[in-house]
């Protein structure tokens, strides 16, 4: 068993994956991300977008000028899927999609430039505060989820600069 223990580890090591968060020579990607700001973004989402990125990104409470700024726009719909017999919403559909781009402050380069998104289903039951309830805890994961699509996507452009 632990030939074969030897030969997966091995094999990881040879196929070239390498950790994203690795010291090394190299600036650390916690103390790279951290050089990411990122400007107020308008409406409810915005604020929760925002707040979610700067806890991944661990830029909030950093005072001084940041090396990189991270511009966002969201586009969040909600849209009534299913139609009971009585012509109510039985089901809706959340979508949120955020354009982002990742500028260099210092040449003003544009190191990204790309969407991200991801929806979510909701039921919508008889009770009113229930349904309004699922529509923001969607809005929420949904908002999550986006993030660490952007916190990825962020970290694996920075760690080619480097």
């Amino acid at each position: 068993m632990p030939l074969a223990a030897l030969a997966a580890l091995l094999t990881l090591f040879g196929c070239g994956l390498q950790p994203l968060y690795t010291s090394g020579n190299q600036v650390s990607m916690g103390a790279a991300l951290g050089q990411v700001e990122v400007p107020a973004i308008p409406g409810q989402a915005g604020w929760l977008m925002r707040n979610a990125l700067s806890d991944r990104l661990g830029s909030e409470g950093q005072s001084g000028a940041s090396r990189y700024t991270l511009n966002v726009r969201l586009d969040d719909q909600l849209e009534g899927l299913g139609l009971l017999g009585d012509d109510t919403i039985s089901r809706e559909r959340r979508t949120l999609r955020a354009r982002y781009s990742l500028v260099d402050n210092v040449t003003g380069d544009v190191l990204v430039d790309a969407t991200a998104g991801s929806d979510a289903g909701i039921d919508v039951v008889s009770s009113e505060y229930a349904t309004i309830a699922a529509e923001q805890t969607a809005l929420e994961n949904l908002t999550r989820q986006i993030a660490d699509q952007i916190v990825t996507s962020v970290a694996l452009t920075l760690r080619k600069q480097q």
